[in-house]
């Protein structure tokens, strides 16, 4: 009887909304701009990279459920995912545009469904050597000694 009093009183206390209820739209951005996604408290927005990454960061680890991260990708809400020029592979959308090339095709750097902002002020745009990198290096590579750009731009430009 108890059980069924607790029942009834959580019941009654969810329809007049004095429980907190995990927001309709998840979708917010960081800290630094980039897409995130939001955690039951209405105010902790986890980086999309860091859902389903084993990693708790949610009160409540609704990041972490299976809900979300059961079948990834297909699970995700679609704005947590970037697909990449060869659809059989696909990052976090915070991955999308920093830098690196996270798809190995640079689609998520310079492709036409990235679209990307030209370098910014701590990146030095070049052809990079390294398949690390898709049209910009971090400026901290620069004269560094070591070739990171085809033109050697970093170690005598940059």
């Amino acid at each position: 009887l108890l059980i069924l009093v607790l029942a009834l009183a959580a019941g009654l206390a969810a329809a007049l909304g004095l429980l907190p209820r995990a927001p309709a739209n998840r979708f917010c951005a960081t800290a630094n701009n980039r897409t995130g996604f939001l955690c039951n408290d209405g105010a902790t927005c986890v980086p999309a990279r860091r859902v389903c990454d084993g990693v708790g960061n949610c009160g409540n680890g609704e990041d972490e459920q299976d809900e979300f991260c059961g079948d990834l990708p297909r699970r995700l809400p679609g704005y947590l995912v970037f697909r990449c020029g060869n659809p059989a592979y696909w990052v976090y959308a915070d991955q999308r545009c920093d830098g690196r090339n996270d798809c190995g095709d640079c689609s998520d750097e310079m492709g036409s469904l990235a679209a990307c902002p030209p370098c910014g002020s701590e990146w030095w745009s070049c052809s990079p050597v390294l398949y690390e990198f898709c049209s910009c290096v971090p400026r901290r590579l620069c004269r560094d000694g070591i070739q990171h750009c085809l033109g050697w731009s970093d170690e005598y430009v940059c």
